[in-house]
């Protein structure tokens, strides 16, 4: 097991005051607490700074820790209680008392199990729930502009829990949405832990998603491609003109700046041209497709 310098980890001197003590507990506690700080290791921080204040604040276990730190122990040496050492502070069980897990090793192997203030031997305490993952689908439209959904949980200890979740404007699938406290339930009176909400947007029949930009297949006309026109394209903030080029073939794609998923960086649709070729169904539309091929005979699509 490693020695735990209790003032390295708080940031104070070994002569700090118990008001200094208290400052610099209580501003690493606000910095690496679970609830705010959900970066890697921030939990693990808080746990240390936790253990070093409930070792620092009191009298009579700085003292006997004090004595034992006069050794020449540092920071992450290997570390054993020397001999004749019996849990000096608030009648500690020694060495093999170690492991209840809120607290290291090393704090148990000095102080032992429920040596925390107030606690007593074998009282468990509180203990943070876990953290709960589960997935919703949305439709492209609610992603797009954001809204509320409801989400039915099942919850061991609770039962059936439904919840209406909060859905950020542009969201993109896959993102993850942390709901503070809908997890499980803690343990001797802990909190609750997060549910991890990962979104999923559900196909739609006139959109697809490429990044933040969306596509959008437009049918259009020979006509229309070959002479140019302004037609109205559906978006999903409302239809827009688009002019559509003289000259224009399927397959082409016109974009329209800023009309995809908002955001800091919002995406563009890209308008792909599909031209469609009406059939023949009278004598007169046969007639005029015979025109068109005199008209355009050296024409060859193939070469």
């Amino acid at each position: 097991m490693e020695f735990k310098d209790y003032y390295e980890i708080l940031g104070v001197k070994p002569n700090a005051s118990e008001t200094e003590i208290k400052a610099a507990y209580r501003k690493l506690a606000r910095k690496y607490h679970p609830d705010k700080n959900k970066e890697a290791g921030a939990e693990d921080r808080f746990k240390a700074v936790n253990e070093a204040n409930e070792v620092l604040k009191d009298a009579e276990k700085r003292r006997s820790y004090d004595q034992l730190r006069a050794g020449g122990y540092r920071q992450g040496e290997q570390f054993r209680p020397p001999p004749g050492w019996h849990g000096q502070a608030h009648g500690g069980h020694g060495f093999g008392d170690a492991g209840d897990g809120d607290f290291s090793d090393f704090f148990e192997s000095l102080f032992g199990r429920g040596a925390a203030a107030g606690g007593q031997r074998g009282q468990p305490r509180p203990r943070r729930g876990g953290d709960v993952q589960a997935s919703v689908q949305i439709d492209l439209q609610t992603a797009f502009d954001g809204g509320r959904t409801r989400l039915t949980l099942q919850d061991p200890s609770s039962g059936e829990r439904v919840l209406e979740v909060k859905i950020p404007a542009g969201i993109q699938p896959g993102q993850v949405i942390r709901l503070s406290g809908q997890g499980q339930a803690g343990a001797a009176g802990g909190p609750r832990g997060d549910l991890l909400l990962e979104i999923g947007v559900r196909d739609d029949a006139r959109f697809r998603l490429d990044g933040r930009n969306v596509v959008h297949v437009l049918p259009i006309a020979p006509w229309e491609a070959a002479l140019g026109a302004t037609v109205a394209v559906p978006t999903l903030a409302g239809k827009v003109d688009l002019r559509i080029p003289a000259g224009s073939q399927s397959g082409r794609k016109l974009r329209l700046k800023g009309r995809g998923m908002p955001g800091a960086h919002p995406g563009d649709q890209l308008v792909e041209l599909s031209i469609r070729t009406p059939a023949a169904e009278s004598d007169e539309q046969r007639a005029a497709y015979e025109a068109l091929r005199g008209q355009f005979k050296d024409y060859d699509p193939r070469q």
